[in-house]
């Protein structure tokens, strides 16, 4: 098996999550070879972050139970995908965008299995503000491929990185649990998502060196903190619908797979059967 070592992988080093990492690089769906500039990872001999099972971060159960949580979940692995150049605004403006399209994705699942006039409001904003951020951030992450390199993207006291790791940690252990409403959840992995996306902005502002980058990322930070407070309060006027999911189907091997609908096994791909 080829060790990934990635950008998450990176942010990961010295922290307890490692403990969480192993053989998953198949439910993760990534693979890359090792190159010069990632290599060396002190202690890290399982890959890091880059093979953890990201469809266990949430005490839930796995991601196919909610599929709002199956979204981030793909949303970590593509993240997990790339590889850190070790400059800041290259490696913020290509991670924000794998951040982005996991919210683009959130939210089209919420317009298509929500109900809540509030939520599809700020579903449909969500989505179109997002792509319109990646559609800027595009050109100037290609242009950024060149930049010279600024920190030290596999050093876990590097302060850029250790931002950066932060804001990716402080997501996966704030990951809720699914429950039986489609808005309910939305409303949640949101707030957590964006939660994460503003502190991934503010690492921009205090290291990034790109001027336009950095007016992006604190529009973000403004945006997202105000529509973090728009999520908050919608939650707090709907606790009625914090209701667990009901997880009816499992897998004929006994492996863990579950879902609230049929489906494949996330585990092992075999057909889910309803559970007696």
């Amino acid at each position: 098996m080829k060790k990934p070592v990635f950008f998450l992988a990176s942010l990961c080093v010295g922290t307890g999550l490692l403990s969480s990492c192993g053989d998953r690089n198949q439910a993760a769906g990534t693979a890359a070879t090792t190159t010069t500039e990632t290599a060396a990872m002190p202690g890290d001999s399982a890959g890091g972050m880059a093979g953890m099972d990201h469809s266990k971060m949430a005490d839930g159960g796995p991601a196919s139970a909610s599929p709002q949580l199956a979204a981030m979940n793909d949303m970590m692995a593509k993240m997990d995908a790339l590889k850190p150049k070790g400059n800041t605004d290259h490696d913020f403006a290509h991670m924000m965008m794998a951040h982005h399209q996991g919210a683009v994705a959130m939210a089209d699942l919420e317009l298509r299995d929500g109900k809540d006039a509030t939520m599809r409001a700020m579903a449909t904003k969500i989505k179109a503000d997002q792509q319109r951020e990646i559609g800027a951030l595009a050109p100037i992450a290609e242009r950024l491929d060149s930049a010279p390199n600024n920190y030290r993207p596999t050093d876990p006291a590097d302060p850029f990185a250790s931002k950066m790791k932060a804001s990716m940690t402080g997501m996966m252990q704030n990951l809720p649990a699914a429950v039986a409403d489609a808005d309910m959840n939305f409303n949640m992995l949101m707030t957590v998502h964006h939660q994460s996306a503003v502190d991934m902005a503010q690492a921009e502002l205090a290291h990034g060196k790109d001027t336009k980058l950095k007016e992006m990322a604190q529009k973000m930070v403004d945006a997202q903190q105000q529509e973090i407070q728009q999520l908050k309060d919608w939650h707090t006027k709907n606790g009625d619908k914090m209701k667990a999911s009901a997880v009816g189907y499992e897998c004929p091997m006994n492996d863990g797979g579950r879902s609230s609908a049929a489906g494949k096994c996330p585990k092992c791909g075999m057909d889910l059967v309803k559970r007696a």
